[in-house]
């Protein structure tokens, strides 16, 4: 692989299909075998439509049980199995010394402001929306359990909307000076990431830094 190549041994590629559970403890087995603990998790996989096969519902009878399940399995579960596996090598930083409360381990898992069940004002695009705010239950809850076990703050974080093939679609509605480039969207949430202590953990952060109301 390119990067691979780019970077050498400050980069290890591992197959991760979120959708296949064994594959994901494959990966686990591969980090904890070369490295002991992870100070950071980042599940940043999502799908809101697939050319030909689903887009964002705009009305009720539109909803197909096919793209609700594939937009739960990856807008949700899968994160939330990641987070199931790399969870024991979160903890065993602080373990190591690793992490501290005022620098904890991290999971940052990408969320949607759309997925806010008190900020839907305009409705439509069910399946998404309904799988992003499972997203949000499901680490404001693990948030509780990791911050109760050891030192590890998990947040759903909101990048904005940034120029990826899951925005292009809609980006002409998007407001002068809010449609941010990828460089730009991965920069403003790895400054939040880096500010966070376990004190953070289980909140709903914006790109700005500001809290999102669930």
């Amino acid at each position: 692989m390119a990067l691979q190549r780019e970077h050498g041994n400050r980069l290890r590629v591992l197959r991760l299909d979120t959708w296949e559970v064994d594959s994901i403890d494959e990966a686990v087995s591969s980090v904890q075998e070369a490295y002991g603990h992870i100070n950071l998790l980042l599940n940043v996989s999502g799908v809101l439509h697939v050319p030909g096969l689903m887009s964002p519902e705009t009305s009720l009878q539109k909803l197909k049980l096919e793209n609700m399940e594939r937009a739960f399995r990856t807008n949700a579960f899968g994160p939330v199995l990641v987070c199931r596996g790399f969870l024991p090598l979160l903890l065993a930083a602080g373990k190591e010394g690793q992490a501290t409360e005022q620098k904890p381990a991290v999971v940052a898992n990408l969320s949607a402001r759309v997925g806010s069940i008190e900020d839907n004002g305009l409705g439509g695009w069910y399946s998404y929306r309904a799988s992003k705010a499972a997203l949000n239950q499901f680490t404001k809850t693990l948030s509780i359990e990791a911050a109760r076990k050891g030192h590890v703050a998990a947040v759903a974080l909101h990048p904005g909307t940034c120029d990826t093939d899951l925005t292009l679609p809609y980006q002409k509605n998007v407001k002068p000076g809010k449609l941010f480039s990828r460089e730009k969207g991965v920069s403003q949430l790895l400054q939040i990431i880096d500010s966070l202590t376990i004190e953070d953990a289980g909140r709903f952060i914006a790109w700005d830094g500001k809290d999102v109301p669930w």
